[in-house]
């Protein structure tokens, strides 16, 4: 009952037994000599036995009132988060800002976009946990973004912050930098689970870990393919007459098959969809090239070779995910 705990506390703080300092004991049954043998033998050095294992919790309460209302200023406590913070974004994906353990107080600013064309509004789904699927993780809260301007999708940029302050508070805003436009809510119950309960949850994350993997990969894979088949028909639709011929015939089918997997469940077919678009529409957009530049037009920057057009945007900070509005379908 000691044993893994304890090395489950060096992993996560992502320390050597060697880096301990010290070894501090808690509650009376801790005196007894079987307890002190296993210190021993787990860190190789003698608990620290400077204070009253009786009245150590209480003492260090006391201390932490003291740093938090200022009357302690030689002292630094360092607090942190028990279980990751997010929020979900397109595919029921839980996308981290927060890792668990990260000491508080601490900041955290992403920058998202919208899912859909003239998306008027996108909600903040809030989560903790450690599962990549929004679904299993503990929802904190929700709140809504409106009034967004009309835009193509990928355009707009909005920005999620996460503030923990000291007394483990969590700020989390939203604010769409084209407008100024922001949305904010306050957090203060985000450690009201027990300890069985967080750890119940780490432990769930580690056993799902494999079939999690494959939901997300599942997820990210449709969403590329879903960001490939919206500029591709952008592409064709705006400069398709340019191009006349095979390599225009080969991407509309391409274009087509992609759709047609993405109404099914096949990720394979997916997959060889998005492989099979991705080619064909560079393939087509170097033809365009080819016919712009005939026509002294210049440099025409296509479709991007990578398959992804996730967000549109020229920002690098720009996160490859997309908030999307409670009426999609998750």
């Amino acid at each position: 009952r000691c044993k893994v705990p304890f090395e489950q506390a060096i992993k996560d703080a992502g320390l050597t037994k060697g880096q301990i300092d010290h070894v501090i004991l808690v509650g009376g049954s801790t005196r007894m000599p079987a307890v002190t043998d296993l210190v021993v033998s787990m860190t190789g050095s003698e608990p620290n036995k400077s204070v009253n294992p009786d009245e150590v919790v209480a003492v260090g309460a006391a201390v932490q009132a003291g740093v938090l209302k200022g009357d302690v200023k030689d002292i630094l406590l360092l607090d942190v988060t028990p279980l990751s913070l997010g929020i979900e974004t397109k595919g029921g994906v839980m996308h981290k800002l927060i890792e668990r353990n990260t000491t508080i107080p601490t900041k955290r600013t992403e920058t998202y976009t919208t899912a859909d064309d003239n998306q008027s509004q996108v909600e903040i789904h809030v989560l903790q946990g450690e599962r990549d699927m929004a679904q299993f993780n503990k929802t904190l809260g929700k709140f809504k973004l409106v009034d967004l301007p009309p835009a193509p999708r990928g355009i707009p940029q909005i920005e999620v912050t996460f503030d923990i302050d000291a007394n483990g508070i969590v700020h989390v805003s939203a604010k769409d930098k084209g407008t100024g436009k922001e949305q904010s809510m306050t957090i203060t119950g985000q450690s009201s689970l027990s300890k069985d309960q967080i750890d119940q949850m780490v432990k769930d994350a580690e056993a799902h870990a494999a079939e999690d993997a494959q939901r997300r990969d599942e997820a990210e894979v449709r969403n590329q393919a879903d960001s490939l088949v919206y500029s591709v028909e952008k592409l064709l639709k705006e400069q398709g007459e340019k191009v006349p011929g095979p390599e225009k015939d080969a991407a509309e089918a391409s274009l087509a098959k992609l759709k047609d997997a993405l109404s099914g469940s096949d990720l394979d077919a997916i997959k060889s969809g998005l492989e099979d678009l991705t080619s064909t529409s560079q393939a087509f957009t170097q033809k365009l090239y080819e016919a712009t530049a005939s026509e002294g037009a210049g440099q025409y920057d296509g479709a991007g070779s990578d398959g992804a057009g996730a967000t549109g945007a020229d920002d690098d900070d720009v996160v490859d995910a997309e908030v999307i509005d409670d009426e999609d379908t998750k």
